[in-house]
């Protein structure tokens, strides 16, 4: 997957249309390019800067059904989250594995009311469950979680659910795509949309935000997978055009491993403001979230408000025998939800299903979703576009197809599992120079040959690329990784040809940007 290639296949298209035309390369993007390409239609996705770099990158690495939607009662998006859950984990078992969650049991009624709703979230998981769930006792839940404050603990109990790394799922997604014929290509804007005598869009404006240069794309169907930036792509097509997305902001917090003692999650049921709050093992670190905060306006780098992060800790406190202060967090990143437009709802009470709507002009816009249906959301938004497009129908087989790097993972505790089958590579890389092996920093497992592979086979093009979303480091430890940042910056430049000024710049931009993932 390299980037010229992706440049040369636009170039020798010209004026012939694509069959789909997808704007944005987060999930939904990436899921739509994977069914669009797998049906043999040809297909181009173009994103404005770097694939994931928005919402994407930011969840709370959970492939789920979720529980709380049980709660809320939307079984239909349950169901179809506990199928798309089970599918993911056949189709990419080096991303997704099964994970244990608790959920500790402070009052009496707690242990039969969560024990039966578990049970029926495995029952509607089907053949596709990771696992039964049931209630344990409290000494069985202090073994599990040796950290939880035992004053007032009755029990718990234990569920399975999927965890996963998004923004490598989105890389692998990608490079799918690619696989199945398609044409990705980062740091691609739409700058305008086309449309012929009928005022139908037929294609957009591209630019190329490295050379500057623009291209005209024409495609029988065009789709804005843009996420919370939708609004701005459907006012191109009718500057009239209401508000279709409410952004919800979501952040997550941080801390070492220390803080969960044991190889299980907690899941919190309840919290003061009626959201539920997770402590994930992700990386050897553990990952502690969400909020859910409505925001008036999109932005590709959030920031977490300072009440978010005391109701973080705050509640995290409530549970573990050592209070996470703000000296401990390791990263703190904040995404935004593209929750479709719902008057008069809370943003946690608006539904987590897809909705695609078909303007007037033919454009097809995609709202809404989660990382878990990202298949589904593509499948759904492709037979769409058959119909609009008046394309050839083909079925979809996407159920079935294996995520590019798809191996069964046998060594999670090797640095490199998330590779999959691409590890090779990066041992061959190796082999070619040995120094490549070592590590960049001595608080993260994140190799010099790592960065070598991101930019030759992965198209990453900056430093923020590689630390961000090829490897983890600036979720992982923002501090780290901004001393990470010369090393990389280095190894970039000897892989693309770039010289000692663009590294410094690549240097001090990214010192900037992390520092926002920061407690200063």
């Amino acid at each position: 997957m390299k980037r010229p290639d992706m440049i040369s296949a636009i170039e020798q298209q010209g004026d012939i249309p694509w069959d789909v035309l997808i704007i944005g390369g987060g999930a939904t993007g990436l899921g739509a390019a994977v069914e669009a390409a797998s049906r043999g239609y040809k297909t181009l996705l173009v994103e404005q800067h770097d694939f994931a770099k928005g919402t994407s990158s930011r969840s709370t690495k959970l492939i789920h059904g979720g529980v709380r939607y049980l709660q809320q009662g939307d079984i239909g998006l349950v169901l179809e989250a506990l199928h798309e859950r089970g599918l993911l984990r056949q189709n990419a078992p080096h991303l997704v594995r099964n994970q244990q969650f608790i959920i500790p049991n402070y009052e009496w009624w707690n242990g039969p009311f969560y024990t039966i709703g578990m049970k029926v979230y495995d029952m509607m998981a089907g053949s596709l469950g990771l696992g039964a769930s049931e209630h344990i006792s409290k000494e069985e839940t202090m073994r599990a979680i040796a950290n939880l404050k035992e004053d007032g603990l009755r029990g718990g109990v234990i569920y399975y659910d999927g965890q996963f790394d998004d923004s490598r799922l989105a890389i692998n997604l990608a490079q799918t795509a690619v696989n199945e014929g398609g044409v990705v290509i980062n740091y691609m804007k739409v700058t305008s949309l086309l449309k012929d005598e009928k005022e139908s869009v037929n294609g957009a404006v591209i630019t190329d935000q490295e050379t500057g240069k623009s291209y005209t794309i024409y495609a029988r169907s065009t789709i804005n997978c843009t996420g919370v930036f939708s609004d701005a792509i459907l006012k191109m097509d009718d500057p009239q055009a209401g508000r279709s997305i409410v952004p919800s902001q979501g952040v997550h917090v941080v801390l070492d491993r220390e803080f969960l003692q044991g190889d299980a999650a907690i899941m919190i049921p309840k919290t003061s403001d009626g959201r539920v709050l997770f402590a994930v093992p992700w990386h050897d670190k553990v990952v502690v979230g969400t909020t859910d905060t409505l925001v008036e306006n999109e932005s590709l780098e959030p920031r977490a408000l300072q009440e978010e992060i005391d109701f973080i800790l705050n509640t995290a406190s409530l549970y573990l025998t050592r209070k996470p202060s703000r000296s401990d967090v390791k990263s703190i990143f904040a995404g935004l939800r593209p929750l479709t437009a719902s008057n008069n709802k809370q943003t946690k009470d608006i539904s987590r299903s897809h909705k695609i709507l078909v303007s007037l002009s033919g454009l097809i816009t995609v709202v809404g979703g989660k990382w878990t249906t990202y298949r589904k959301m593509g499948e759904d938004v492709i037979d769409r576009a058959v119909m609009v497009g008046n394309l050839p129908e083909r079925n979809s087989v996407t159920k079935q197809l294996s995520i590019h790097g798809a191996i069964e993972l046998t060594h999670a505790d090797d640095p490199l599992y998330f590779y999959g089958s691409d590890k090779k590579y990066i041992e061959e890389i190796i082999q070619e120079d040995k120094s490549l092996a070592e590590k960049i920093h001595s608080s993260l497992n994140i190799i010099k040959a790592e960065v070598v592979w991101a930019a030759r086979s992965e198209m990453a093009r900056t430093v923020e690329d590689v630390l961000a979303r090829r490897t983890r480091a600036l979720f992982l430890d923002a501090a780290a990784s901004i001393e990470m940042a010369p090393t990389v910056a280095q190894l970039l430049a000897r892989v693309l040809g770039r010289d000692e000024a663009w590294q410094q710049k690549q240097i001090a931009e990214y010192t900037q940007l992390a520092n926002g993932y920061r407690l200063l």
